[in-house]
């Protein structure tokens, strides 16, 4: 006769130590926090009010309509197409790291009511850098913006081209650029947000495109870094060189914007440029930008 029918298990469980949360450094006060605290706002130190690198899906989820995003070529993936060494291995790793299938995000949604083309950039996935994917997913949303007769938001983040995609990525340049001039003949609106970093290919490309450009505050905005810079002319730079500070100073943007107001600037600009909606806009904002050219024009 058995005085037991369970089984006793003398295993005993031990509980696996949870890795430690990821934390990011300010490049502000130098304070370190962490990475999901950060990003659950604005991405915006809460103790000297530097921004940080802003996900691209947190950034739709501040500007768009809640539930208005439908994204467009979301599993578009890089082909590795002059087999560069170890590259499939490294577009894995950032897939992983950063949930993301590429370096920028695309599709429809309206700001405040408005419907908007949107193409969102993200420095998190291989520092943002347009290869063939990247590229052909800028011309195929600038190419439905047209199609349909829609604006086309563009928020830049980029180191540039990417080298392990060779010549196949520069020709992004051309590709994207011939798009952008399609929809710009068809007299419909394109804003460019210039973001922390916008450098080498796409700010030679389409990031300089825009019939409106938008900064954001002390974001690097630039062909060549400016270390290569200083290496090449031997001479040392001016402070805030190639801040958009700067650039608004000798007129290459016509705004910068903190992001905390990123949304409504956007609604407003949209809404000015759209027919139905147009008597109702508020023109503050415009005429920010208005007033900043003729106060550049009148100093030169």
């Amino acid at each position: 006769m058995k005085l037991f029918s369970e089984k006793i298990d003398n295993k005993v469980d031990v509980k696996k130590p949870e890795s430690a949360p990821v934390t990011l450094k300010c490049g502000g006060c130098g304070k370190r926090m962490i990475a999901d605290i950060v990003h659950a706002g604005d991405s915006v130190c809460p103790y000297c009010g530097h921004l940080f690198r802003q996900p691209a899906y947190k950034r739709i989820e501040a500007i768009v309509d809640s539930g208005t995003f439908i994204e467009i070529e979301a599993e578009a993936v890089s082909k590795d197409p002059i087999e560069f060494p170890g590259y499939k291995t490294k577009i894995a790793s950032e897939q992983s790291k950063s949930k993301l299938s590429e370096g920028v995000i695309i599709g429809k949604a309206t700001i405040k009511g408005v419907r908007t083309a949107l193409a969102v950039m993200d420095s998190y996935f291989m520092m943002g850098s347009m290869g063939t994917v990247v590229g052909e997913k800028i011309v195929i949303i600038t190419e439905f913006a047209t199609l349909n007769r829609l604006p086309l938001v563009i928020f830049c983040a980029s180191g540039g081209a990417r080298m392990q995609e060779g010549i196949h990525s520069l020709l992004q340049m051309s590709r994207t650029t011939i798009a952008l001039a399609r929809h710009s003949a068809e007299k419909l609106l394109h804003i460019n947000v210039l973001t922390h970093p916008t450098t080498g290919g796409v700010t030679a490309s389409f990031a300089m495109q825009g019939d409106i450009t938008i900064g954001e505050p002390k974001a690097l905005i630039g062909f060549a870094g400016p270390r290569v810079i200083q290496q090449t002319t031997s001479e040392k730079l001016p402070e805030g060189f190639q801040m958009a500070e700067s650039l608004l100073e000798n007129g290459l943007i016509d705004k910068i914007v903190e992001r905390k107001d990123m949304r409504n600037t956007l609604a407003d600009l949209l809404a000015l440029h759209s027919k139905a909606d147009a008597p109702q806009v508020k023109k503050s904002v415009i005429k920010g930008v208005v007033d900043d050219v003729f106060k550049r024009n009148k100093e030169d």
